[in-house]
C-alpha cells in the first residue's frame, strides 16, 4: 500500500484544526485552507503550509480532508472557482468530514467519484479536545480502495475508526443520529441547570453530584461545565445545532419518523439564534430558558 504522507485540509475551525495538527505530529506535510488570515498565520507557526484556496491547498496533496460546515459550503470548495477539483489529481483521496444530510453527501460523492476521485464519507465526533489530540471518532463509509489509500491519515486523526458500509451515504447517517442525540442533551442540560438555578441549587455543586450519576451524558459533563462558569467561548455553535438538528428534522420527515424530541430542542436552538447567540458556544441555549424563567446564570448580567 502507498503511503501517503501530503494532506490538505480545507478548513481549520475547531475540528479542522485539531485534524491538521496530528496530522502535522504524524509527520505529514499539511497545506491547510481558510477563509481567515489570522488562522492561516497560526497554521504557518505551528509548521503547516498555508493556502488561501482550496485549488492550491489540494495540488500536492494525497488526501484531503473537508472539514466546513455544510453541503452548500463543501460543494463551494470542491467546485467552484478555485476549488479543488481545479488541481486534484486523479486518485485522490477525499475525506467528507462535514456534518451534511445523507443524500447531499451522496451527490458530492458521486460527483467526485465521476472526476477520478476517492471518497470516504467520514463525519467525525469528539469534541476539539479529541481532534487535538488526534483521537476523533470517525464514522466512515466508502470503497475499500479509499479506505486502504487514507488509512495513514485516518491513524493520525482518529483513536477510532467505524467503518459503517462500502459506499458513501452510511456514516452520514449515523453521523446524523448521534446529532440528534447530542442536540437533545445539550437542549436538556441548559434545562436542568436553569431549572436548578430558579429552585435555588448552587450550580457547582449540582455539577458535580450529576456529572458522577446516572442522569448524565457526555455533552452534562462538558456543556455543563460552560454554564456553570459561564463561558459561552463557542467551541461548537448554537447555530451549528440549529443546522444540524435541520438535517434531522428534514430527514425524519422524509422517512416518516417521528422525532419529537428533537424537533422541541431545534426549536431551542432556533429561538437562540434569533436571540442573537448563534455565534456563542451552543451551551447559550441556557440563556434562553433562562430568560423565560426569570433567572440570571453565571456569564449573564440582565433578563431582557
Amino acid at each position: 500500500m502507498q503511503d501517503i504522507r501530503t494532506a490538505a485540509v480545507i478548513g481549520l475551525g475547531s475540528m479542522g484544526w485539531g485534524a491538521a495538527l496530528s496530522l502535522l505530529r504524524a509527520g505529514f506535510i499539511v497545506h491547510g485552507c481558510d477563509v481567515r488570515s489570522d488562522v492561516l498565520q497560526r497554521f504557518s507557526e505551528a509548521g503547516g503550509k498555508t493556502c488561501e484556496t482550496p485549488s492550491k491547498a489540494t495540488a500536492e496533496a494525497d488526501v484531503v480532508f473537508v472539514f466546513v460546515v455544510n453541503s452548500s459550503q463543501a460543494e463551494d470548495v470542491l467546485f467552484g472557482p478555485g476549488g479543488a477539483l481545479e488541481t486534484a489529481r486523479a486518485g485522490t483521496v477525499f475525506l467528507l468530514c462535514a456534518t451534511m444530510a445523507p443524500s447531499a453527501t451522496v451527490a458530492i460523492a458521486d460527483r467526485l467519484e465521476a472526476a477520478g476521485m476517492l471518497v470516504v464519507d467520514a463525519p467525525v465526533s469528539g469534541g476539539h479536545a479529541k481532534a487535538l489530540s488526534g483521537e476523533m471518532v470517525v464514522m466512515g463509509s466508502g470503497s475499500p480502495e479509499a479506505f486502504a489509500r487514507a488509512q495513514p491519515a485516518l491513524d493520525a486523526v482518529s483513536g477510532k475508526v467505524f467503518r459503517l458500509g462500502d459506499r458513501p451515504g452510511p456514516g452520514s447517517q449515523v453521523k446524523m443520529i448521534n446529532q440528534l442525540l447530542a442536540g437533545v442533551h445539550i437542549a436538556v442540560t441548559a434545562e436542568a441547570m436553569t431549572f436548578a438555578a430558579k429552585t435555588g441549587i448552587d450550580l457547582k455543586t449540582l455539577y458535580e453530584v450529576l456529572r458522577v450519576s446516572a442522569g448524565s451524558s457526555w455533552m452534562f459533563e462538558n456543556r455543563g461545565e460552560h454554564i456553570v462558569s459561564g463561558d459561552y467561548t463557542p467551541r461548537s455553535a448554537v447555530d451549528i445545532f440549529v443546522k444540524d438538528l435541520g438535517i434531522v428534522a428534514s430527514e425524519a420527515e422524509r422517512a416518516g419518523a417521528a422525532t419529537p424530541l428533537a424537533s422541541t430542542a431545534l426549536s431551542l436552538f432556533q429561538q437562540a439564534a434569533e436571540a442573537g447567540l448563534g455565534k456563542e458556544d451552543d451551551a447559550a441555549v441556557a440563556k434562553v430558558l433562562a430568560e423565560k424563567s426569570g433567572v440570571v446564570l453565571p456569564g449573564m448580567t440582565v433578563i431582557r
